[in-house]
Parts: structure tokens; sequence; C-alpha cells
């Protein structure tokens, strides 16, 4: 099952469900996080509408949380400058955007005056659907709902207008932190589908392109965590809520790797294996 957010051309926000030849069935008013709690019962619709009549916005507006993990794909932590990881010797890398960065499909992401680096990074992103805390591995899939599309736009450096000491560790941290602050830095999109139709989230094709060119490539096999772990080890730290989302990780091909970064009026295009595209202008 497809789920949508979209605007209708009077304004009013509403959620529903993709069904053949091109049309959505309006199931309430609001984003789907009124819904994703209850996604294997989800009721029947109502009036229909064509795609091409509505605006689809970020599934979810305002997630509870937006979780993301730094990496997770070895080829991405070779590629800039990072050694092999022992996945036996780490953890996850676990950190929080804010909700202000999401933004939704087709929608511009506006580059922010304190970073002339902006980066793409496409991910998969797994949505709760059934909350829990210290949910055991082998149970953490049956807490997903649904899966998406997102991009983690990140600023690679911050400039803020004064000299600073760059060497010292923690400048450098809260800078690459920073840098996934930023509003419309979490694109998100375009709709949900439900986990019964990802059978397994391992095994899914991921690809970036800009302006036509494909920049990464890769598949979430690829994972030094899997979804299932990063789920139980979210989980241990906070109690993970219906309607959370979790950005998984992205390969490599980031622009860092090659100092090609965004301008404005790039276009980013990602994909992943039964999930749609997501794009996004840069402005």
């Amino acid at each position: 099952m497809k789920l949508a957010t979209y605007r209708l051309p009077d304004g009013g926000v509403r959620h529903g469900e993709i069904v053949e030849g091109g049309r959505v069935t309006d199931l309430g008013p609001g984003d789907l996080s009124a819904l994703v709690g209850g996604l294997g019962s989800v009721p029947s619709g109502g009036t229909e509408h064509a795609l091409d009549e509505v605006t689809l916005l970020a599934p979810l507006l305002r997630p509870g949380k937006v979780l993301a993990v730094a990496a997770n794909y070895q080829e991405h932590v070779t590629e800039t400058g990072g050694d092999a990881l022992d996945k036996s010797r780490i953890s996850p890398r676990l950190f929080i955007k804010p909700g202000t960065a999401v933004s939704g499909p087709g929608e511009d992401i506006a580059l922010p005056s304190v970073s002339p680096s902006i980066d793409w990074e496409a991910e998969l992103v797994a949505v709760i659907g059934r909350g829990g805390k210290d949910i055991p591995v082998e149970d953490a899939l049956g807490h997903v709902g649904a899966y998406t599309i997102g991009n983690d736009v990140s600023a690679r450096k911050m400039d803020y207008g004064h000299d600073r000491d760059t060497e010292d560790s923690a400048v450098a941290f809260f800078d690459w932190l920073n840098g996934k602050w930023l509003d419309g830095f979490a694109a998100l999109g375009p709709y949900l589908v439900t986990a019964d139709e990802v059978p397994d989230p391992q095994k899914l094709e991921v690809i970036l392109e800009v302006n036509g060119r494909v920049r990464q490539h890769g598949d979430t096999g690829q994972m030094i965590f899997s979804v299932a772990e990063l789920v139980a080890f979210a989980s241990r730290l906070m109690t993970l809520e219906p309607g959370d989302v979790l950005y998984t990780g992205t390969p490599s091909g980031v622009g860092m790797a090659s100092g090609e970064f965004l301008s404005a009026g790039d276009e980013m295009t990602v994909r992943v294996t039964g999930l749609g595209s997501l794009v996004n202008r840069v402005r």
C-alpha cells in the first residue's frame, strides 16, 4: 500500500492511498501521522483525486523524531578518508535532525548562508509504526510500519564569519553536526510504502542523480548495521513512537569525496527499489 500526504488546490492538507490510474483516495485531514500507528487496519477511502491535481508533501510533516545514522556503509566511510570499521567494536552512530529540516517531494531546498559546501546523501528511511523500548533485534522489523526515501542533505563546511580553532576536535564534531540541522535538509517522500510490501529492507537498490548524472549507486545489503539492528539500538537509547523516522545511512558517491558540491538550480533525484523517486531542486 502506498500512502501519501498532499495539498489540495484550495490549500487543504489531506492524506490518502495512492491507487491505480494515477489517483489518490482520501483517508482524512492532515498528514499521515494520524494513520501511521494503525497501518494494519487502514480505513476505506472516500473522494478520489488525480495525482496531477494535488501536490505531494512530505508524508510526515513534523515527525516526532527524525533519527539518522552516520557512517553506515563502509565504502562511504573510506571514500571520505575514514578507516575500515570493525562492526564488533563500534555501535551505530546515531544523531537527530530537527523537525524544521523536513522537506517534501518537489520542494526546493535553499542554500544556507552559513556554508558553501552542500552535499547529498541518498538513504532508505524506516518509519516506526509500533513504538517500543529495548526492542530485541529479532523483533525490530515488526515495529517498522513503512518505508520511504530520504536525502540527508549535509553542509560539509561551516562559515560563521569569524576565525575559529578548527584543530579543536569539538569544533570539527559540532560543525559536522550543525551541518545536518539546516532547514530543508531532511528531504522525505514521495510517499510511504507499507512494510508488508518490503519483505527484505536489505535487498533494495539506492540511486542518486544530480542533474541526471548518477552520483550514488549502492544497495542496502551494504549497510554495516541492518535496519533491524538500527531500530533495536535506537530503542535502547529512547522510546520509539509511531511516526518516528530513521534515516539508515548513505552509500558511497557523496560530493565531499570528489570536492563537487551543489549549486543553485541543481536537481537531485533519489530512487530506492519499490519506493518511487524523491526529487528536490536547490535554490
